[in-house]
């Protein structure tokens, strides 16, 4: 069995619970679900969902950075909304931070997110 590797990083909120921001094992990462809460101040970023998918985003891309790869490597990610109204406006944001690349991904509605919060996104990715 390979080692198992926790990834932390002040660059994005830390945990709020028992759990790591990110795990790396066998070259893989695999990144516990963001929210939109800013590092920097410990705060929830507000406004529209273009503006929190954003933040988590930029939060996802933090963690990726500390486990050695980025958003470029990530082969599936899922995405939580609190409302299915808003997969239009997640999705701009989603591909503009992704750019060309174009991870697997499955996108579902619940009916709440930690923090009251209007979306979440976890991936996989491969490092090597």
């Amino acid at each position: 069995m390979s080692d198992i590797n926790p990834v932390a990083t002040d660059q994005a909120p830390g945990a709020i619970g028992p759990y790591s921001q990110a795990v790396v094992v066998d070259g893989w990462a695999f990144c516990s679900g963001q929210i939109p809460i800013d590092p920097a101040t410990g705060e929830l970023v507000g406004g529209d969902i273009g503006t929190q998918t954003d933040q988590v985003l930029k939060n996802l891309s933090a963690v990726l950075d500390a486990a050695g790869g980025g958003l470029d490597r990530v082969v599936k990610t899922t995405v939580f909304l609190a409302d299915m109204g808003d997969f239009a406006g997640m999705n701009e944001v989603y591909a503009k931070h992704f750019g060309e690349h174009r991870p697997a991904r499955a996108a579902v509605a619940v009916r709440t997110l930690p923090k009251n919060v209007d979306v979440e996104i976890e991936a996989v990715a491969k490092l090597s």
